[in-house]
């Protein structure tokens, strides 16, 4: 950055932002790659619509050579973006209570071939094939919002074998190909490892996810208390009251899968609204009560862990939405969790806590640049990445933090 170059007045509290960039971005060794991650994070906050390179530096500053310094801050610079993805969730800590550890799953389009990670896949919340980049998000579920404090790219192994591709997208030699649920496992890894606080359980959809059942025993082996979505055709056996130390394995019976079971879940929880979409209720008959929707359950395990392994036989709560006299939705989500002593209405608070994940997933692409990223290098990504969700977490938690700080006094 150039002793001539002006920035325009911050409509966001010039102070409070230069001391939260420092707080997150004071590792980066040079100060003009502070300033212009300052800059970055000053353009997301105030720059309307798309939030291209060139328009978050013309929003930002008068310098004409901006948007290239910019552009080459996010897209060459090496510099490092786990510390300031620390010292995000710190920050968020250190504001308000995590109730959850949230998973998210973002389908990035893309035209051409060269972003990084750019294949084909099929998207079925597009219900088509598209060409894309798929990215996982680990957010901090606080009261009403969720914060994103770290990101996954998948490296399709097409990607990760080709020595040319990963010179051009600038691959270290330690990123390798590695599976969506690798991948999810490594953020709640991360998370574990940085987090100052008690851990909160994991909210996850991995209904879209091959392998489910192999994560959700890594995810009981860590200690890890959790709540997933889970894909129907996953295999379960309904099971009797959990197996306590030292207990022999009472007998299962037949496998099933899990869409089936939650259809005829031998408990049934009455509920006035549904887990997923807007709170609406079917318009009753002329003279007929109307009826609310039931959660319906079944304590069961997932076969094909050893038994030798502690938790491999584990019981989980399994459960999914019914309607009066219906049964389970078909095709609605079924969830599974290993906090099978806690009452159905505090797992079904965690279940909303997806819904938020997925709400603020649209106010990142709406307002803060999610999906507008130009760059195509592996670092750039993760550049942006954590430059727009530590942008996003300025704007939100004051506001979120007055709320709370009212209710606690």
């Amino acid at each position: 950055m150039t002793a001539q170059m002006r920035t325009r007045a911050p409509a966001t509290g010039g102070t409070v932002l230069d001391e939260f960039t420092e707080r997150l971005f004071g590792h980066l060794p040079r100060a003009d790659q502070r300033r212009w991650a300052r800059v970055y994070l000053q353009g997301l906050l105030t720059t309307p619509g798309k939030k291209t390179v060139r328009r978050l530096a013309a929003s930002v500053t008068t310098s004409p050579t901006a948007s290239q310094s910019l552009q080459q801050f996010i897209n060459a610079s090496p510099w490092e973006w786990d510390p300031a993805r620390a010292e995000l969730l710190r920050w968020v800590e250190e504001r308000h209570p995590v109730h959850a550890w949230t998973i998210g799953q973002v389908c990035f389009p893309k035209r051409g071939e060269h972003s990084v990670g750019v294949h084909r896949r099929f998207d079925p919340a597009a219900g088509r094939t598209v060409n894309c980049q798929l990215g996982f998000g680990l957010f901090l579920s606080l009261d009403g919002m969720s914060v994103p404090v770290d990101w996954r790219l998948v490296l399709p192994e097409s990607w990760s074998a080709d020595p040319d591709l990963r010179r051009r997208a600038r691959i270290s030699a330690d990123v390798a190909h590695q599976s969506p649920e690798s991948l999810v496992l490594g953020l709640i890894d991360s998370t574990a490892a940085r987090t100052s606080s008690v851990r909160a359980p994991v909210v996850a959809d991995l209904s879209r996810l091959g392998a489910a059942g192999a994560l959700i025993g890594m995810l009981g082996r860590r200690g890890h208390d959790f709540l997933v979505s889970v894909p129907p055709a996953l295999t379960v056996c309904a099971a009797g009251p959990p197996v306590h130390a030292g207990e022999p394995v009472r007998a299962t019976v037949r496998a099933t899968t899990a869409g089936e079971l939650a259809r005829r879940g031998n408990t049934s929880h009455p509920y006035a609204a549904p887990l997923t979409g807007p709170a609406v209720r079917p318009a009753a008959r002329p003279g007929v009560r109307p009826q609310g929707l039931r959660i319906h359950s079944a304590l069961v395990r997932v076969p094909g862990g050893d038994p030798a392994v502690p938790g491999a036989q584990q019981t989980y709560r399994l459960f999914g939405e019914g309607g009066p006299g219906a049964g389970a939705r078909a095709g609605g989500a079924v969830w599974l969790t290993n906090m099978s002593r806690h009452r159905m209405d505090d797992l079904l608070r965690l279940v909303r806590q997806s819904g938020r994940a997925t709400a603020t997933l649209g106010v990142l692409a709406d307002d803060f640049g999610l999906l507008d990223f130009e760059g195509r290098s592996f670092p750039g990504w993760h550049h942006h990445m954590t430059l727009m969700s530590a942008a996003y977490a300025y704007k939100a938690l004051p506001t979120l933090q007055e709320r709370w700080n009212r209710w606690a006094g």
